[in-house]
């Protein structure tokens, strides 16, 4: 009886150990250490090691202990991932109802806990909040705090494709700052992270506008900045007018009139290419779309004076306030 004890013992510890560590810590039980529990139990029941009934007395008590251990945190991990949608979905209702300032003050909160869905959230409102700023100094200091949320989203998810995307535009609004040899070091790995947010969400349109606009970029890049990206970079970024064109129609095509830059973009991006008639008719279209966001009304300010260039008499300006 005392070697199959010492056998049952040191058989038990071997295949336990770790998940009795990661227990200690205060962490879930694994499965395995479940499953590895009642396996030995059952051992013990079917007299494998020949214990006495009364050896296994007080084992019982430590088997249902941890079982209830295991149970309470699995309804741990259940409290705490309701919590996390219910933050998720206020969150989402303050975005649709375009609450910057509230949006940001309600996740900033919860700025370290550590959740990727929270977090590229929060990247998203405040990178808004910046934009809302009519202060400078503000809207820049909003952009870098942005973009470091945005890193940790990443670094807890890589694979979501929120997170590529609010990594991805954040690196280049900043680089905005830092000067245009920085956006242009940056270029292809602000690429890269649109690409795999398209690749892990197909139907995600805002991905989609945003490759088109690199496209515009390096394709309406000045001559000097092409001499300094020759003289930076092995190969420079670059790419066409047609290139943004076809990526700037997909995201329209995905979901029609989601976004006025995209219609202002596919009017600018017409005219580039001498096509006036239909830059007009998607320029009109930007210029039109209801009024909500800073971003709306930067394409409708924008529309107007391209609009006007082309001959199109100016309508009434529209201005926006949030909440």
């Amino acid at each position: 009886m005392a070697a199959s004890m010492r056998r049952f013992s040191r058989n038990f510890s071997n295949l336990c150990f770790k998940d009795l560590q990661y227990f200690r810590k205060g962490h879930y039980l694994s499965e395995n250490f479940r499953k590895n529990v009642i396996r030995f139990s059952r051992s013990i029941i079917s007299r494998q090691y020949k214990a006495p009934w009364l050896f296994m007395f007080p084992l019982i008590p430590t088997v249902e202990a941890i079982g209830f251990g295991w149970s309470k945190s699995k309804d741990l991990e259940a409290e705490k991932s309701s919590k996390f949608e219910s933050i998720i979905s206020t969150a989402d209702r303050l975005y649709e109802s375009n609450k910057v300032l509230e949006l940001y003050d309600y996740l900033v909160q919860y700025k370290d806990k550590g959740n990727a869905e929270v977090l590229w959230r929060l990247a998203r409102a405040t990178c808004d909040k910046g934009k809302f700023s009519r202060d400078k100094e503000q809207r820049k200091q909003c952009m870098f705090e942005a973009c470091e949320y945005s890193k940790k989203a990443l670094a807890l998810d890589e694979n979501s494709s929120p997170c590529n995307k609010w990594y991805a535009i954040l690196l280049d609004y900043t680089a905005e700052y830092e000067g245009t040899k920085v956006r242009i070091l940056n270029s292809y790995k602000v690429k890269e992270h649109f690409l795999k947010a398209i690749k892990l969400n197909p139907k995600d349109a805002t991905s989609i506008y945003s490759l088109g606009y690199w496209c515009f970029v390096f394709a309406d890049l000045p001559w000097y900045q092409r001499k300094l990206a020759s003289t930076l970079l092995a190969t420079p970024p670059s790419s066409t007018y047609e290139e943004a064109l076809e990526y700037f129609l997909l995201a329209e095509k995905v979901e029609p009139n989601f976004y006025s830059m995209n219609l202002l973009m596919l009017g600018k991006t017409y005219e580039r290419l001498g096509n006036k008639d239909v830059a007009k008719e998607y320029l009109i279209k930007a210029r039109d779309y209801p009024v909500q966001t800073t971003d709306d009304e930067q394409a409708h300010k924008e529309a107007i004076e391209l609009l006007k260039n082309l001959g199109v008499r100016e309508p009434s300006k529209i201005s926006i306030s949030h909440g």
